[in-house]
């Protein structure tokens, strides 16, 4: 599936505010229709705040999705080998679903927290606008290699799990989300990328391809998120370690286990404190 068209009847940044559109985008249940209306979605030029906007009112049901794939406990969800091609399916469509829940993440840090510089909203928007990149290409791939759709398989909601515990507090959100959830891609992915190898073949190898723009993108959602925890921390008064390890437990954080991507989280933006931390957590 390539970037979705821009639907004549997609609102415009002139006609709407920019969260009231994010909110718009989270909202809409139909995939194709959703990536499209966060591909048209457009910062409006630096003379006009976005941080002004008034919060739009909440929907009762967040986020908007399509009724497949069936959600399932994280421990239910089958293992599935990569030497078989439908195994690589699963592998692919369970990455993908994890990129249809980060659209949705970074749409929700744009509608919900109000009061926050303008440059935050830029900043989710440009990684909701990623993420929905993303999916294309994995569903891309899922469709045209692999014979399968978004969907497919069950999928579990882990992700947008933590969006709801930390909805009313936007230090959480911003610690436990892509510095802590995201950021496990960053370590996932080059050994995920290892087993596609060793499989070799064209669909395996093309999957590697993809998981390389993922892991070049998500380096940068990463610092996102660790740029305004840092922010949000000293605006606050908090020591940003010491922080992290109230929240964690506070909202029952998973216990993070190696081995670490190390030289990507501290492209990052990790500190070297932080990094020793991981250093002392189990691998395996």
């Amino acid at each position: 599936m390539g970037a979705p068209g821009r639907p004549g009847a997609l609102p415009t940044i002139l006609g709407m505010a920019l969260r009231s559109l994010a909110l718009q985008a989270l909202c809409e249940p139909d995939v194709e229709q959703k990536l499209a209306l966060t591909l048209a979605l457009q910062a409006p030029p630096a003379t006009v705040s976005i941080a002004s906007e008034a919060t739009p009112p909440a929907p009762a049901h967040l986020p908007g999705r399509p009724a497949r794939p069936e959600l399932i406990d994280p421990a239910q969800v089958p293992q599935r080998s990569v030497h078989t091609p439908e195994g690589r399916a699963a592998l692919v469509h369970a990455i993908c679903h994890i990129e249809f829940n980060a659209i949705n993440l970074a749409l929700d840090a744009v509608w919900r927290f109000d009061g926050m510089p303008d440059a935050f909203y830029r900043d989710w928007l440009r990684v909701a606008r990623e993420e929905a990149y993303h999916f294309s290409l994995l569903h891309d791939h899922l469709r045209t290699r692999l014979s399968h759709a978004y969907g497919d398989f069950p999928a579990h909601d882990g992700l947008w799990a933590m969006c709801e515990k930390t909805q009313g507090d936007i230090t959480a959100r911003m610690a436990l989300v892509p510095r802590t959830l995201e950021a496990r891609g960053l370590d996932a992915t080059p050994l995920i990328q290892r087993k596609l190898r060793a499989v070799g073949t064209p669909d395996a190898l093309a999957a590697c391809d993809i998981l390389d723009i993922i892991l070049r993108d998500e380096i940068g959602h990463v610092a996102i998120g660790n740029h305004w925890y840092r922010w949000l921390c000293q605006r606050d008064g908090l020591e940003p370690l010491a922080h992290y390890r109230v929240l964690a437990r506070q909202y029952g954080a998973p216990r993070l286990k190696g081995p670490f991507n190390t030289t990507a989280r501290q492209q990052a933006g990790f500190t070297a404190d932080e990094l020793a931390a991981l250093a002392d957590t189990p691998t395996g």
